[in-house]
């Protein structure tokens, strides 16, 4: 019962669920893909584009927002950006043309830009260093709820009330949380943090530390936003599935993702416990997690679409434990500055993702999917080798 929950711990619940209203948001375009695909008329390179109005937005706003977080603070950051991103989703719903889908998935991707530095703020806030790896799982735990549920619920709603009805009523969502996380900010104390002012956002910037960070993200979440935006569609090219049926299997690789959020977590904390300090134990996880990928590169011989759909789930689980790592250094090695610097991995994110949509689209539209996916399996062992020569001294 929520008496007996730690204050700390129903800030970071509450908090999470923005994540899950977040990611909803996002993903009910890739779950409508096949019936927006169809009414706009759009190639698979023309949706690459719709996925990069997105990202390129999501990346250009992504340290500005960690900037302007740590500067004004989480409760302001976090409202202005739940608030932004619902009447972007919403108004995703009214749209009638190619041009206006790109408009508001741009509006989309500049204000969910914020939702993940604040999510580290919030962490390195309300959470003593011992527990701060939970911090990531959990929120993994709340985007993983998000995406599980936009195939089941946008195919619902858009059977019975069409497409648009889906982005609506998902972006209306988002008013609710804000007067709720407000209420539950009050009730748990702030950790004091004896770096403040120690970090500065210049020497982060002037370090390879940050960098390396920036980097290992850009090669590692190819995987993951290949699987993030092309799921469904993947599943109905590869097998021949109706949306229906492919969105009945597309939630199990992202319950897979949540379970690898707390596999990565839970790793992490088990090598501090035996006294591996934060960073090198978080750079085991990702190693063990990038094995844990190379698989990947089997998925386009998978025989049928139940043997397809564990093959993404593995890839998926490994990457979001490796993800889960990636996004707790930062907290570990800038703490006072932990918005500005999650917000850079996050500007990684958009820009890899802003490249590779078009790209991943171009190829499946003249090659199938088998290249992109091949090129995808190794990069988060590469990934662990940027980590390595960066941290080489941590």
């Amino acid at each position: 019962m929520i008496p007996h929950v730690p204050a700390r711990w129903l800030v970071v619940g509450i908090f999470v669920l923005s994540s899950t209203l977040n990611y909803l948001d996002r993903q009910i375009l890739a779950a409508l893909a096949p019936v927006i695909k169809d009414e706009f008329r759009l190639t698979n390179a023309e949706y690459g584009q719709v996925l990069a109005a997105f990202s390129i937005a999501y990346a250009v706003c992504a340290p500005m927002a960690g900037l302007l977080i740590d500067r004004f603070g989480l409760n302001r950051g976090i409202s202005a950006g739940v608030a932004l991103w619902s009447l972007a989703g919403m108004a995703t719903g009214l749209v009638n043309s190619f041009q206006g889908l790109l408009v508001c998935r741009a509006a989309l991707g500049a204000a969910e830009s914020s939702g993940i530095p604040a999510s580290g703020k919030a962490f390195h806030t309300y959470l003593p260093p011992k527990e701060r790896a939970l911090g990531p799982a959990l929120n993994q735990v709340g985007l993983s709820l998000g995406a599980v549920l936009a195939p089941p619920l946008a195919t619902w709603i858009a059977l019975r009330h069409g497409w648009r009805a889906a982005f609506i009523a998902a972006g209306a969502a988002g008013f609710l949380w804000i007067p709720l996380w407000l209420w539950a900010a009050r009730k748990a104390p702030r950790l004091e943090d004896p770096a403040a002012g120690a970090v500065r956002v210049s020497g982060m910037l002037a370090g390879r530390l940050l960098w390396g960070m920036v980097a290992a993200n850009v090669l590692s979440m190819t995987v993951y936003t290949l699987w993030t935006n092309w799921t469904t569609l993947y599943l109905q090219a590869a097998h021949q599935l109706t949306l229906e049926q492919a969105n009945r299997l597309a939630p199990y690789p992202f319950a897979a993702a949540y379970a690898g959020g707390l596999f990565g977590g839970w790793l992490s904390m088990r090598w501090i416990s035996r006294g591996e300090l934060p960073l090198r134990a978080r750079r085991h996880a990702c190693l063990t997690s990038a094995l844990l990928v190379a698989p990947t590169a089997a998925v386009p011989w998978m025989p049928s679409p139940e043997w397809t759909t564990a093959a993404i789930s593995l890839s998926f689980f490994a990457v979001t434990s490796f993800s889960v790592n990636l996004y707790t250094m930062p907290l570990d090695a800038f703490g006072p500055r932990a918005a500005f610097g999650v917000s850079m991995l996050t500007f990684a994110y958009g820009a890899m993702q802003a490249a590779a949509s078009p790209l991943i689209g171009a190829t499946v539209d003249r090659y199938g999917f088998a290249p992109a996916i091949l090129a995808v399996s190794l990069l988060p062992a590469a990934a662990w080798l940027v980590l390595a020569f960066t941290q080489r001294r941590s």
